[in-house]
This record gives C-alpha cells, structure tokens and sequence, in this order.
C-alpha cells in the first residue's frame, strides 16, 4: 500500500468515526453531555440497589462499580456497531469502493472517543470519594489498549457473521448479558475466586482487563496473568478476525 493510499484511507477512515459521533447524537438536546450522564445515573442506581441487597457499604464502592460499567459498555456498544457496520452503510458499499474492514474500525474507534470523554466522570467521582492518582494510574493505558484490542478483535470477526447471518444482533445481545454477568461490575469476586466457579471470571478476557483497570485506579499492582491472558486473547481474535474478514469481504455484496 502506497503512501497516498494510506492516506486516503485515513482521511476516509476519520470522516466515519466523525459521521458515526453525530448520528449517535442526532436529535439529542444533550447531544455527547449524555455519555457523561449517563454512566453517572447508572452509577447511583446500581450503588443504591446492589450496595443495598449485597451489604457493601464502603465508602468508595460507586468507583468500583462505574469503573465496571464503564468499560463494559465500551465493549458492548463498540462491538454492536461494528456488528451491524456492513449492513448498515450497504448503500455506500454498492456504489463506492472504500476498503470494507474500515467501517467496523471506525463503529469501534467513536464509540472509543466517547469511551475517554466518560472516564472524565470516572476521575471526577473518584477524587470526591477520596480516591486519588497514585504512580499504578500511569499504567492503566495499558488495560484501556488491551480493551481496545479485545473490541477490535470481536468487532471485526461479528461484522463478517452479522453479513451472513442476521440473527447474530439478537444471539450477541444475549451473549453480552451474560458476558456482563461474569464481569463482576456491581459484585465483588472475593468469594468467588474461591470456589470452583473461578474459571468463569478467569476466562472471561473482558473480566481479566476491568479488574485490572480497577487496580490502576485504586493504587494496586495488576495480575500479569490477567494480562498477558487478555492481551493474547485480543491480538489473536484481531489476527482472526482480519483472515476471516478478507477472506469473505469479496462475497459482502451479495448478501447485504
């Protein structure tokens, strides 16, 4: 690939992330202000009703949980766009040529951006509860990489399925509960890691890069298996994904 055609592709690649920011906030009085209140509601609910039910009661609790949440729906939200990326520029695809694999990268990469703008509320919540930066928080690039990683990875291999066969939007709706289920976002995993269900946390690549997340904010050192689990977990769904997608982006046109 030339310079000029990286380039391009560039240019083109930015116009749809810039184009998939405004259609998510088309009609919104609130418009991009929604992805700060939004996580933040969420947060108070799910504080008062699961601090409430399973008796946690520390003070900094609400980080915990929206520190989850936060990620999670990065993750959920990304991969559904990238998903339904095909079908929906379908009228693009028809008559212009633009390289197929940008349009789940650029579903992933502004859900991302909106993904950093809500962390803002994140830190904000997490100073008020007494939570501060320590030299760990340097290093929560790292888990927020991987996340990227992991999307990109799903994203690009459910876009080629969501072509195909069109029942995968409603079966990866289902998966995502139950992916949210085993990511622990309102739980602690305490007494779980000690039973004979850990396995379930344990091979959940998403659980692996929010708990240690979790630790960058609260000041801990991260689980290098953890780690290492779901970053080879990621770079080998992107390699994956990338062969499964090339190798049937060829028959797209038939099927949309």
């Amino acid at each position: 690939m030339d310079q000029d055609t990286r380039s391009k592709n560039l240019f083109i690649l930015t116009e749809l992330v810039k184009k998939g920011i405004k259609l998510k906030y088309r009609r919104s009085y609130l418009g991009i202000l929604w992805s700060l209140f939004e996580p933040l509601l969420t947060m108070i609910v799910l504080t008062i009703v699961f601090g409430t039910l399973l008796g946690y009661n520390e003070k900094t609790f609400p980080v915990y949980i929206l520190s989850g949440r936060l990620l999670y729906s990065f993750f959920s939200q990304s991969t559904t766009a990238a998903l339904k990326s095909i079908r929906a520029n379908a009228a693009m695809i028809r008559k212009v040529y633009v390289p197929k694999l940008l349009y789940p990268l650029s579903g992933i990469l502004f859900n991302f951006i909106i993904f950093l703008i809500s962390l803002v509320v994140l830190a904000a919540v997490a100073i008020i509860l007494g939570i501060y930066p320590t030299v760990y928080l340097l290093l929560a690039v790292i888990p927020l990489t991987v996340l990227l990683l992991l999307s990109l990875g799903v994203g690009v291999i459910l876009s080629t399925v969501g072509v195909f066969f069109r029942d995968m939007e409603y079966l990866w709706n289902v998966a995502l509960m139950l992916i949210m289920y085993t990511c622990a976002i309102f739980y602690k995993t305490a007494r779980l890691m000690g039973s004979r269900w850990a396995f379930v946390l344990k091979l959940n690549p998403l659980y692996c890069v929010i708990d240690n997340f979790r630790s960058c904010i609260f000041g801990e050192p991260m689980n290098l298996h953890f780690l290492l689990y779901s970053f080879a977990f990621s770079v080998i769904s992107i390699g994956l994904g990338i062969l499964f997608f090339k190798k049937n982006e060829d028959k797209f046109i038939l099927s949309i």
